[in-house]
């Protein structure tokens, strides 16, 4: 059983504007925190919408320890599930992409339709009724095109989300996509790192030089007055296009310029794909950064859609999966080379796995102390790590509340009349 007692007081004696006491990235007990207390009870971008085109397509991911399979049923509504067989426990669909008629579980064939009802179960004794043994549903929601999953029962607002990101979102048309491409990397580093990493350019212009070409690495509190962002904005207005910011307690996303003379994020800053997703502007409309907490980023381009999601799966691991998606009529070979798509984003995802396991080796030693961070270009970071903090607050707090309540009457009046 977790000693929670513990992780609030580490919890408290972070200092503010610092990085976390360094239980919080090499800790067994708070890796098993973690998955209970910020991704079971948060939305997770899952994938697009485009990545299940007809009815059987269905996508599966997994959550900390909890795997999940989104389904698109015979009528085309999107569902999703626990994909894990009400028989014993098995997992039902392989992670990944697939297509079934019937979701069939491995492992005793029990058969379940496309919406989630138990179809088949054989051999069963005659006392046997499957009508309370469909898969158990998962809260989905889906903005312009991106699908989202929450594991808890009663999940975090999302209206908000859905109304300010979808007049930014709905110009890039995900729903007319494909995915042309998907990478994955092991990174030797806990969750937070990985994180901690991909909400900052602070590190930028020295390690990622091939980024630093198109990409505004500069950007920071200095951006608001820059000419480069007034033309942008002129422009970006001119042609009808949201911008942003918008932001809420677990979300955040604006439109920003590249650096001038650039239209995409791609070695040379040209764009990789003839085919464009959004037709504004030729395409030329700088790049939509939208990002959840706690795991994900997705920069969407005149021409392609990148999505950086980041899953944990140890103490001190972390799987990063990449996601490149195009125009759902560009032709690779013809209207795109994989090259020309991902080398930009390959070679940056692996600069920041290094970076992520370099950080982890140093922050294991006994000379790491919590550092503190700029206010200036590590705001992202400032701001992710104060939100873990409120999240893991609240957790121990209802955790508090829910012990209370179980205590015996008789324990409580107890410790009243002491």
């Amino acid at each position: 059983m977790l000693d929670l007692a513990r992780i609030r007081a580490l919890l408290q004696s972070r200092v503010a504007g610092h990085t976390l006491p360094q239980e919080f990235y090499t800790d067994p007990d708070i890796f098993e925190f973690d998955l209970e207390a910020i991704h079971s009870r948060c939305w997770i971008l899952a994938g697009l919408e485009c990545e299940l085109p007809s009815a059987g397509s269905y996508l599966a991911i997994t959550i900390g320890r909890s795997p999940i399979v989104i389904v698109r049923d015979n009528d085309g509504t999107l569902r999703a599930f626990h994909n894990t067989c009400r028989h014993r426990g098995a997992q039902i669909c392989e992670q990944g992409h697939g297509r079934k008629t019937r979701l069939v579980c491995p492992y005793h064939q029990w058969t379940y339709r496309l919406d989630g009802s138990l179809q088949a179960a054989a051999r069963m004794q005659p006392s046997f009724d499957p009508s309370g043994l469909g898969l158990r549903p998962v809260p989905l929601e889906n903005v312009a095109g991106s699908l989202y999953v929450c594991l808890a029962d009663d999940p975090p607002r999302f209206d908000e989300f859905r109304d300010r990101l979808t007049p930014l979102l709905a110009p890039h048309h995900l729903a007319d996509a494909k995915l042309a491409h998907e990478s994955t990397l092991v990174e030797r580093a806990n969750w937070k790192l990985v994180m901690e990493n991909a909400r900052e350019c602070y590190h930028c212009a020295a390690r990622h030089p091939g980024l630093s070409v198109p990409f505004p690495v500069w950007r920071g509190s200095r951006l608001a007055d820059s000419a480069i962002v007034e033309r942008f904005e002129a422009r970006m207005e001119a042609v009808g296009l949201s911008i942003g910011p918008v932001q809420g307690d677990w979300w955040q996303a604006s439109r920003f310029p590249l650096n001038d003379g650039f239209m995409s994020l791609t070695p040379d800053g040209k764009p990789c794909v003839s085919k464009p997703m959004c037709q504004v502007a030729g395409g030329d409309v700088g790049s939509l950064r939208w990002a959840l907490e706690p795991h994900s980023f997705c920069h969407a381009l005149g021409e392609y859609v990148v999505m950086f999601s980041a899953m944990p799966t140890a103490p001190q691991e972390t799987i990063v999966t990449c996601k490149w998606f195009v125009h759902k009529d560009a032709v690779e070979g013809v209207d795109y080379t994989l090259d020309g798509l991902t080398r930009l984003w390959n070679e940056t995802n692996l600069q920041d796995r290094d970076l992520a396991e370099n950080n982890q080796r140093g922050v294991n030693g006994r000379g790491y102390r919590p550092g503190p961070y700029s206010e200036e270009a590590e705001h992202l970071v400032i701001r992710l790590v104060d939100w873990y903090c409120a999240q893991a607050g609240r957790y121990l707090d209802d955790s508090a509340g829910r012990a209370s309540k179980a205590r015996p009457v008789s324990e409580r009046k107890a410790r009243l009349a002491s």
